[in-house]
């Protein structure tokens, strides 16, 4: 399923909403190229986004965050999936809704709770309550989420192989994949 111009897709969603997931599953089966933005963040700083966090504070690590996300938006052939709060800034917002095809993959509070309750990697619920803090973020990020996306997708309890399958459609049914074309192999 090749790509049409644009030919960048962005994934966009709270922690735990199934960004990465989706997106090496989305980009194998386009045949993109595959990029985690927290990932690319940590080969770059040579340190884990927790460490980031802790040396620089959230200021600091949104800044980093900003300069990658700049970089990344302008690579083609890409499924990019992004850190929960890359939409936090403005600039941020306007580079993923201007340079590609964003999808936000939403999800509720108490669904991501669930599913990060195991999860010690995640600096901002490092608190007595997670989901006290995930309702919070839900209510401060949808609305930017929405802002930004180009389409927007409820990801409730399907499996990570049919919630791909249903960002595939989206896409197809917008022109953005092509559905008779052969696949590329991912660069």
């Amino acid at each position: 399923m090749p790509l049409s111009p644009p030919t960048r897709i962005f994934l966009i969603g709270l922690m735990g909403a199934g960004k990465t997931t989706v997106g090496r599953a989305l980009a194998q089966r386009a045949g993109l190229t595959f990029v985690d933005c927290d990932h690319e963040i940590e080969r770059q700083e040579g340190c884990t986004i927790a460490a980031l966090f802790a040396r620089d504070g959230e200021a600091g690590f949104r800044a980093i965050e900003s300069k990658v996300i700049d970089e990344l938006t302008r690579r083609d052939g890409v499924v990019l999936a992004t850190g929960g709060g890359a939409v936090l800034r403005e600039d941020n917002r306007r580079a993923l809704h201007d340079r590609g095809v964003v999808v936000y993959l939403r999800a509720s509070a108490d669904e991501l709770a669930h599913r990060t309750r195991n999860d010690r990697n995640r600096p901002l619920l490092q608190t007595g309550d997670p989901r006290a803090k995930l309702r919070e973020l839900f209510r401060q990020r949808d609305p930017l989420y929405r802002e930004t996306a180009h389409f927007v997708i409820d990801t409730g309890r399907p499996s990570a192989a049919m919630l791909t399958q249903l960002v595939l459609t989206q896409l197809e049914l917008a022109g953005v994949l092509d559905p008779a074309a052969p696949a590329r192999a991912p660069r």
